[in-house]
């Protein structure tokens, strides 16, 4: 479920200590023409930020909203007509890097697991006997 979105940022950081993606992303809000961002995802410095399917992944399985997701009021550009108010309204940070005790994540992180290519192999050559169509090699 890709598509087009103008004023998004994805940035990868070298996380050094608790909380710095929120810093980041008060920095880029804070920077010139990127007070205009609507979105900025952060993630861990392994990340591709050219994949937004990894980086989508990572949203998803790296962010409890609540403590995640930072909301805040600001300038959008004059293209932006989703919100109430012509040039201000809301925009999302979030924070999609492993979390560290730090953080309130107090249980370990699991490890990540990458299939080998005779797995991959195996899965794409078998992928239509699972019931997803044919699939692109």
């Amino acid at each position: 479920l890709e598509g087009v979105f103008h004023n998004c940022a994805v940035v990868s950081i070298k996380k050094s200590y608790p909380g710095q993606a929120k810093k980041v992303m008060c920095a880029i809000w804070g920077m010139g023409q990127m007070m205009f961002t609507k979105m900025i995802i952060v993630v861990d410095e392994h990340v591709n930020v050219q994949d937004i399917s990894e980086v989508w992944w990572r949203v998803y399985n790296n962010t409890d909203p609540k403590r995640d997701f930072m909301m805040v009021d600001g300038p959008l550009e004059v293209l932006d007509h989703s919100s109430p108010l012509p040039t201000y309204g809301s925009k999302v940070g979030i924070d999609a890097t492993k979390k560290w005790p730090g953080e309130g994540h107090n249980r370990d992180w699991p490890e990540e697991i990458e299939m080998t290519q005779e797995i991959k192999k195996l899965v794409t050559s078998r992928w239509q006997e699972y019931g997803f169509g044919q699939e692109d090699e």
